[in-house]
């Protein structure tokens, strides 16, 4: 079978570990040339250095994704280590602590929307200055089950991810036109890191959420995550355009 992104390059955030680690290693399997992103040096190289032993090719950008400036730089290293840049995927995020609003403090909500929506954004207006100008691009987000209903998250957490779900769908509308396509995917439970980013865990919150999460399948796998995203990243999903595709082990359809 053809490799589906040949000579595609793509950026890829949150690379060092979990779902970003599974997309990066397939992709490059795939053909595709990867700009690994995250903030974690040591994670980061041990991505690239496995997709160079396994005969692909990627560069690391450590990168904070809420600092504009790093994100400037992390599209320039595209460009100038590959001199092109096809696809983005907007993976990297954090949990919060189950908190609903009575108990949020600002300093949370500060910090999980900037790092799961503002971040999704800045990269986005980003890359679009090229795709608009080569009129082609794929953007993918990595949205949650929690941007689709109310009880899987708490109160920050879930409004970050109901907005990057309405900034796909934005994106996608606003760019159709000019050849670009932008969906997201809404994993459900999957087995990765991110509850290391968890601190001060919400009692009151985690067990109001706790009456829905026994209905959730056993957990998924960050490579179950990787192939639906290279299916939408790649030019099998052509006409696939504004959608938010649940890949939860049908978590969603109680």
């Amino acid at each position: 079978m053809a490799q589906q992104l040949v000579d595609k390059v793509a950026i890829i955030t949150g690379a060092g570990s979990g779902m970003g680690r599974s997309m990066a290693e397939l992709f490059a399997k795939e053909g595709a040339k990867i700009v690994a992103v995250d903030i974690n040096q040591d994670r980061l190289n041990e991505v690239v250095t496995a997709i160079t032993t396994a005969g692909g090719q990627a560069i690391a950008s450590v990168t904070n994704v809420t600092k504009e400036a790093d994100v400037v730089a992390m599209v320039q290293s595209a460009v100038d280590h590959f001199g092109r840049l096809d696809i983005l995927v907007n993976n990297a995020g954090i949990m919060d602590n189950m908190a609903p609003v009575g108990t949020l403090t600002n300093e949370l909500w500060d910090k999980v929307m900037t790092v799961n929506t503002t971040s999704v954004m800045l990269a986005t207006r980003e890359v679009l200055k090229i795709f608009t100008k080569q009129k082609s691009g794929v953007i993918l987000n990595i949205a949650s089950v929690g941007g689709l209903g109310g009880g899987r998250a708490g109160a920050a957490y879930t409004a970050s991810k109901h907005a990057v779900v309405g900034l796909t769908k934005n994106t996608a509308y606003m760019y159709e036109n000019m050849g670009i396509r932008t969906n997201a995917i809404a994993p459900g439970g999957i087995k990765t890191n991110i509850a290391e980013s968890m601190t001060g865990v919400d009692q009151e919150g985690m067990a109001r959420q706790n009456v829905g999460m026994p209905l959730s399948p056993e957990p998924g796998t960050s490579a179950e995550i990787a192939q639906t995203a290279l299916f939408l990243c790649s030019d099998a999903a052509s006409y696939v355009n504004g959608t938010v595709v649940p890949v939860d082990g049908g978590w969603t359809s109680y």
